[in-house]
This record gives structure tokens, C-alpha cells and sequence, in this order.
């Protein structure tokens, strides 16, 4: 049974103020020789309408000491959502919405967390010796008040269990193919711990689950690369979004929950227990195995020296018990309400716990979202305001599965399915150098645009666009059917046109205690340039988006897009099934996105106001927001109706070679042990299935009835 944690109230703008750290001399003359950094931008002729008064406010307002603040505000203590720290930093926000001037308000939601009570970890070596692993982390970076409060490394929702005298035993990534290549050297696995290495692919739940499926008791997690050695990445190891509880409506105060033993909830569980690992405490277990030797392919891509996969003889002991507990959770919301369009949202998120300090993640996007609020806020004294509203969205809760941003887009789901212009998202806003986006494909000519007009933070004189042209041959711009931050509930529920947005592939303290502002300020961003420009890029797709008079979508590029979804689904198909309503559909549908390009510039050239053009205006931008819509199916994934859009979203299968058309994805997977006449019709039933929602997109561009 879960258990209920005391109810902190739901914070208003009145509750306890914000921790407002006085910094020492060194933090200051930290400051001093960083400087205060003003964000460039190219002075290019802009092809948008936004007002240039308003682009000049808000860009004359950028600075790196700011956001500095901020960061080093947010970071002083972990966070872990449903803490009383974590209230704290809900606190802050609010407090900091507020004392702009903004409309500010916070919305609770009782979720069920996950929380470890112990763990434990030894190891018997072959020569009679034992190490007891302490499974902690000593940062000595002097950030918050010691390493005390930082929860120690555990996977949220694993099962508590034990395992006694096991045998550990290699299992490289932990693929299907893994376990056939560990078979096939007569390596079985069933009644041993396994020990896996994050990446090829799967996510931490799928690595669990084949191992169960396997045969294994328990399953031990390292993070390879470039990785602080002695840092253990924490991580949800539950399927799906959002509280399971409440799956497909919101988890509020007095609504319905459904129990612990539902098949709904345990089946999002994992079966066997798991945790995290440091490199070099896998390292220790993985250089004492023995029995069958590494396959070549798996030793030439490792960083460690694993010269057998085992089983044994090293044994494992094993143990760890966790708790799962109803809690609050909130998400922090400051609206600033539009003059001529009220009603239509342009919506800015970035997810606000952590599962340590969260210097990288989240909380460089959470600066980011203060300076724009902060910068807003002085163009509003200027007597700017949107022409559309705009909502800056603090979410809670993300590293759990998304729960904050999932519970609020399904209780508003009515409403952002008819007034939601573009979710604008921003998680890690800074792990390293180079620029990455996703999109959905109508707002991939905006991203470009805007991106031309900010100078790259690492390459002086250059745009960000010149550096990424150099970097990218062709458009490399990501599409947004991964389930790994809140634009998923945005994208693969509500079918809301959609951006994410970071600086850095990847960086080496993700999920560790040492995600901490002294990592920042030594690697990630001493000079705080890259946080100016994201927040620079961010803030400018927002006002593109709330002020020009005809939305800047662009269907073209959406066509384009999936005319190559279906070639690569053409090749790995090889003909069998027909996918003639595919093309069909596309092909009618890239009409219709040239008619509504057309009309656009048609209806941008004329320089009258009147009523008559305003409503034509209004027309078109209806149309263009509700084609996203289109893709949408009632019925949803096959198995998981949750995810409705049918052209991205997540496969059931994490080792798919689809990352789009999900239900054809799911098709495929599934029917590979079925006749041949069973699979062409599960998969040519999935293709008509996408062909239809192209077709309902098309209808909504065009806004006519059949």
C-alpha cells in the first residue's frame, strides 16, 4: 500500500520567501573576471513581423550575471520532487514570477513517488577477499550544505529485493542481441545479477525488463564514456508518463486513484530489482569474472577492461529496499495575458527537480526561464504586451516520468487542444558546447530564422546558424518522438506543435552528485555565454510566436519530412505491404501545404487592417494550429492508448529501427513470430492507420469540409 506524506500547502505568492544567499568575495570576483556578457545578434533583415521595438527590448536585456544568480540560487541544496527542498525551490520560482510583477500561481497534484530506504552491495572475490561497496558519493565541491541531504543513488520504482551469493555476470547493453550473443557461448544468465552498461539505445526500464524476461534476480547500471568514474547516474526505471495512478486523467486532491495491485499500475513496474553503479566500482566486479571471453565487438567498444562476462565466480550480494508514497507535487505557472488574442497560449516549459544539486539538469533551462521572465517583465514596464498570451510553465516532478507537465496537459486537455499555439521546451539548457534542437516539422524554418540572428556563444563573429550549418550538412534537426521531457505529454497526447532545445550532447555528471554549480562554472559554462544564448533563442520563438499577425508555420517543410519517413520505411519494408496510402496521403497533404504557404504570403503583402483581412488572418492561423491536431488517433498506440499521434511518439519496442510512424514501429515488432499473411495484415492495417491521420491533417490545413 502507499503510504501518505503529511500535505505541505500549496505555496502562494505570501509563503515562506526564497533562500537569497549572500555570495562571498570569490563567487564576486568569479563575476567581475567573467564580465558582463551582453548577448550579439546578427543585424540581418528579419522575414517575421514581430515588432523590432519588442525583438531590441528583449534582446538589450540579456546578461550573464543574471542567470549566474539564478543558477547559483537554485542549486544550493538538492531537490528531489516531493522534498521539502524541493518545496522550497517551488517557492522561489513563484516568489521570483511574482516580484515582477507577473501572474503567478501554483497547481498541486498528489503523485506517487518513489524513494529508497536502503541498499547495500558486497562483493566475494575467487581468493576468499570481500568489498563492501558504499554506494555513495563524495563530491567535496562545497556545494549546499555538504553531501548529507543528496538522496543516495537508487532507480525510482525499482522493487525492493535480495539476492544472496548470486553470480554477477556481463551483459553488455542488455539487448535481445546481447543475451542471444551471451547464448550462443552457452552463457546463461537465469538466477544471477547482471551487471549492464547504459546506452545501445534502451532506456533504463527496457535494460531491467529483458533482464527479468532472462532469467535474472537483480541488475546492476553503469554509465560508460567520459563519465566522472566514481559518480552513480540515478534514473526512473517505470514505463510510460505521468502518475500511475491516474493514467489518462489528472492526479488531483480527491480524484480517483486506482490501486497498487491494478494490472494498469504494477505493470508499469519493473519485476526485478535494480541500481545504479559507478564505473569504478564496475570496474572492480567486471575485471574478476571469468568463464566465457568477451566477444570481440563488445571489448573493442568498452572503456573498461572486461576480459570475461562470467557468470562468476565473483558473488554478489545484493539488497534494496525502497518505498513508493503519495505526494505533492507542483507546477508553477506566470501568465501574461495577450491584448488582441487572450485566448490563444504560446507556452514556455523547463522542469524544475533534480534528482541532485541539477546544475545541468534542469535547473540551467530554469535560469533560462527566470531571465526571460525577468526580461518580459521590463518590456511590459515599456508598454509591450504579447498579442497572444504567453504562460512560462516550472514543471515538477520530470525525472520521475514526466508526472508535472503529463497530470497538467491531461486535466487541460480540452482547452490546449483548441487555444494551444507551440509548447516551447527547454530541459537541460546547457551540458557542453554545440547547439541542438528538436521540432516538430512546421517550426523548422522558425528555428533556423531565429537562430541566424544569435551569435554563437563558442565561435566569435559567427551566428549559431553558421556554426550549426558547418557542423550539419543538411537540416539535422530532431524530431520529438523520444518520451525523455515534457514536450512528450505536448507532442504525443495533445498534438501540440512543439520545440526542445539544449546546448551539449551529453555531459558527464548527468544524474550524479556532481551536477553541481561548481561543475558549471569550471566546465560546462564559466562564461554563462551559452545560457544567454539559449535563453536568447528561446525568448525569440515565443515572441515570434505570441506577436506575429500569421503564425510563422510552415507546412512545406512538415511534408518534406514525411516524404522521407516513408522512403526509409519503404527500404526496411522492401515491399510488403503496400504503401500507396501512404503516398497518397502525403502527396495530397503537400497541396495543401503549398496552398496554405501561399495564402500566407498572400495575406502578409497586404498592408490593409481591415476587419475583413484580420479575419481571413485569424482563419488561416486556426487551420495552422489545428493540423498538428490532425495526426492525433482517438484510439491511440496499439496496446497504449495513452500516446495518440500516430507519427511520433515512442515505439513499445526500444531496439525498433523506427523513430516515427510509432504504431507501424509497434507492428513490426510484434508480429515477427506470426505467418506471413497475419503480419502483412497487422502491418498494412497500421499503414492505413497513418494514412488517415495524414489525411485528417490535411483537412484541418485546409479548413474544408468533404
Amino acid at each position: 500500500m502507499a503510504q501518505l506524506w503529511s500535505k505541505p500547502p500549496v505555496p502562494t505568492a505570501a509563503s515562506t520567501k526564497p533562500p537569497r544567499p549572500l555570495y562571498t568575495f570569490l563567487f564576486i570576483v568569479i563575476l567581475c573576471i567573467l564580465g558582463f556578457y551582453t548577448l550579439h545578434y546578427a543585424h540581418s533583415a528579419p522575414p517575421l513581423s514581430t515588432s523590432q521595438n519588442a525583438l531590441r527590448l528583449f534582446l538589450s536585456a540579456a546578461t550573464n550575471f543574471t542567470l549566474s544568480a539564478y543558477l547559483r540560487d537554485l542549486t544550493l541544496h538538492p531537490h528531489l520532487a516531493g522534498t521539502k527542498p524541493s518545496l522550497r525551490t517551488t517557492h522561489y520560482v513563484l516568489n521570483h514570477f511574482t516580484s515582477l510583477g507577473l501572474r503567478a500561481h501554483a497547481v498541486a497534484y498528489d503523485a506517487l513517488l518513489s524513494y529508497p530506504t536502503h541498499s547495500s552491495l558486497s562483493a566475494h572475490f575467487s581468493n576468499g577477499t570481500e568489498l563492501v561497496f558504499p554506494l555513495s558519493e563524495s563530491t567535496g565541491s562545497g556545494s549546499g550544505n555538504g553531501n548529507d541531504a543528496v538522496v543516495r543513488p537508487y532507480h525510482a520504482y525499482s522493487p525492493s529485493g535480495t539476492a544472496r551469493g548470486a553470480m554477477a555476470v556481463f551483459v553488455n547493453f542488455g539487448r535481445e542481441e546481447d543475451y542471444r550473443a551471451l547464448g550462443g557461448m552457452g552463457v546463461n544468465v537465469s538466477g544471477c545479477v547482471v551487471i549492464a552498461r547504459k546506452g545501445g539505445g534502451l532506456p533504463r526500464a527496457a535494460v531491467v525488463e529483458r533482464a527479468a524476461l532472462n532469467g535474472a534476480v537483480a541488475v546492476l547500471l553503469y554509465t560508460g564514456g567520459d563519465r566522472f568514474r566514481k559518480g552513480f547516474e540515478r534514473g526512473t526505471v517505470m514505463r510510460g508518463l505521468g502518475d500511475p495512478l491516474s493514467p489518462g486523467w489528472a492526479g488531483v486532491e480527491g480524484g480517483e486513484k486506482l490501486g497498487l495491485g491494478d494490472d494498469e499500475v504494477s505493470g508499469r513496474f519493473p519485476k526485478i530489482p535494480s541500481l545504479p553503479l559507478s564505473v569504478d566500482d564496475a570496474e572492480v566486479i567486471l575485471e574478476s569474472l571469468g568463464g566465457a571471453p568477451t566477444p570481440s565487438e563488445w571489448r573493442d567498444a568498452l572503456d573498461l577492461k572486461v576480459d570475461h562476462v562470467g557468470p562468476g565466480p565473483t558473488l554478489v550480494d545484493f539488497d534494496y529496499q525502497g518505498e513508493k508514497k503519495v505526494v505533492k507535487i507542483h507546477n508553477v505557472f506566470a501568465v501574461i495575458k495577450g491584448l488582441e488574442e487572450p485566448e490563444r497560449y504560446v507556452l514556455l516549459g523547463n522542469h524544475r527537480d533534480a534528482w541532485t544539486y541539477g546544475a545541468v539538469d534542469p535547473n540551467s533551462g530554469t535560469a533560462a526561464l527566470l531571465d526571460i521572465a525577468r526580461r518580459f517583465s521590463l518590456m511590459m514596464r515599456s508598454g509591450w504586451r504579447p498579442r497572444r498570451t504567453i504562460v512560462l510553465c516550472s514543471w515538477d516532478a520530470e525525472e520521475f516520468g514526466m508526472i508535472g507537465s503529463t497530470e497538467w496537459v491531461e486535466q487541460n486537455l480540452v482547452n490546449l487542444g483548441s487555444k494551444a499555439v507551440a509548447y516551447l521546451n527547454v530541459d537541460c539548457a546547457v551540458q557542453g558546447p554545440g547547439f541542438f534542437a528538436g521540432a516538430t516539422p512546421q517550426l523548422d524554418n522558425l528555428l533556423l530564422e531565429v537562430i541566424k540572428k544569435v551569435e554563437d556563444p563558442d565561435s566569435e563573429g559567427e551566428t549559431m546558424y553558421q556554426k550549426w550549418a558547418s557542423r550539419n550538412s543538411e537540416n539535422n534537426i530532431e524530431r520529438l518522438g523520444r518520451v525523455d521531457s515534457d514536450f512528450a505529454a505536448f507532442v504525443q497526447h495533445a498534438g501540440v506543435p512543439s520545440v526542445d532545445m539544449y546546448y551539449g550532447a551529453d555531459f558527464p555528471t548527468y544524474h550524479t552528485a556532481f551536477d553541481s554549480y561548481d561543475w558549471m562554472i569550471n566546465y560546462g559554462d564559466p562564461s554563462f555565454k551559452r545560457h544567454v544564448a539559449v535563453a536568447g533563442v528561446w525568448g525569440l520563438l515565443a515572441l515570434h510566436l505570441a506577436d506575429d499577425p500569421i503564425l510563422p508555420f510552415n507546412y512545406i517543410s512538415y511534408a518534406e519530412q514525411l516524404k522521407r519517413h516513408k522512403e526509409v520505411l519503404s527500404n526496411l519494408l522492401g515491399g510488403l505491404v503496400s504503401l500507396s496510402p501512404l503516398s497518397t496521403s502525403i502527396q495530397d497533404f503537400a497541396s495543401a501545404a503549398k496552398e496554405a504557404e501561399i495564402e500566407t504570403q498572400k495575406l502578409r503583402e497586404q498592408e490593409t487592417t481591415s476587419e475583413l483581412v484580420v479575419l481571413k488572418k485569424r482563419a488561416l492561423n486556426d487551420r495552422l494550429i489545428f493540423a498538428e491536431r490532425g495526426f492525433l488517433d482517438t484510439d491511440g498506440l496499439e496496446g497504449r492508448r495513452w500516446f495518440k499521434h500516430l507519427i511520433y511518439g515512442p515505439s513499445s519496442d526500444p531496439e525498433s529501427k523506427l523513430d516515427f510512424f510509432p504504431g507501424i514501429a509497434d507492428a513490426i515488432s510484434r508480429t515477427t513470430r506470426m505467418s506471413l499473411s497475419q503480419k502483412k495484415a497487422i502491418i498494412q492495417h497500421e499503414v492505413w492507420r497513418v494514412a488517415r491521420a495524414i489525411q485528417r491533417a490535411t483537412s484541418a490545413l485546409r479548413g474544408e469540409l468533404t
